[in-house]
């Protein structure tokens, strides 16, 4: 049984002592210019084992097969299995513990510039992803609300996918997305990835995908945050909504 305090105080002690001098600085730069950071230095190890055991666990016992195309994002693929918010609330403690933990906030704070706030709307504060099968993709989307920390649980080497690729500086229409017109507009940057790493992205304003896996599986949390500015936004929640909607019944 995992000590949730405890690692609470693992990370408070973590955030106050062990983050590299300039590595804050250098994601704030990284974040302003690619759109993406790594963070990997926000939480100890600890931490990332405890958050990566739930994450197997959760897999296992509630972990759905989505396979969709939402017209908001001009039919791109989603194919991978997931577990909700609302199911890792009820089954775990770790990830909506560390979710809420004020050090982490307060860096990330640090990293993005702004104050970063806990997302408003709840099923997008934490979901797990798995890419398991040849072909698994998040394809390429905007989110509706501005940062998101991904922590990378397992990945596949790059020559297999699994890596991310991102577009920032750019803008969601819902109507009109457009998406291959952004690629002849703007330059697209690519991320490798490693288990244990820890990424922050401006989700609203960097069109972003999963490159397709071939081989291995991705296994990820994805923490949604808000901006000051998104919490009086009206936002609707169309893909969202879709893709972490309840199984079908006999759906599995």
């Amino acid at each position: 049984m995992v000590d949730v305090k405890v690692l609470e105080q693992d990370l408070q002690e973590h955030v106050r002592r062990h983050v590299p001098p300039g590595a804050v600085a250098a994601a704030g730069k990284d974040l302003a210019h690619y759109g993406h950071a790594k963070v990997s230095f926000a939480a100890p190890d600890s931490v990332k084992a405890a958050l990566a055991a739930e994450v197997e666990s959760l897999i296992q016992e509630a972990g759905t097969r989505r396979d969709l195309r939402f017209a908001e994002t001009d039919y791109t693929p989603r194919r991978m299995r997931n577990v909700t918010r609302s199911e890792i609330a009820e089954l775990g403690t770790v990830i909506r513990a560390v979710y809420a933990a004020e050090p982490l906030l307060r860096l990330l704070t640090e990293v993005a510039g702004e104050p970063v706030h806990r997302c408003p709307y709840e099923p997008e504060q934490f979901v797990i992803t798995c890419l398991e099968k040849d072909g698994d993709t998040h394809g390429w989307h905007w989110d509706d609300f501005t940062f998101a920390l991904v922590w990378v649980v397992e990945c596949p080497p790059v020559e297999n996918g699994g890596f991310v690729q991102c577009v920032p500086g750019t803008s969601w229409d819902k109507r009109k997305p457009a998406i291959n017109r952004v690629f002849v507009e703007h330059p697209i940057y690519s991320m490798e990835l490693f288990p244990g790493d820890l990424y922050l992205m401006r989700t609203n304003t960097t069109l972003h995908r999963v490159f397709p896996v071939q081989g291995g599986r991705r296994k990820i949390v994805n923490m949604g945050y808000a901006s000051t500015s998104d919490l009086s936004g009206d936002f609707s929640h169309e893909t969202m909504d879709q893709l972490w909607a309840s199984a079908p019944a006999g759906e599995v």
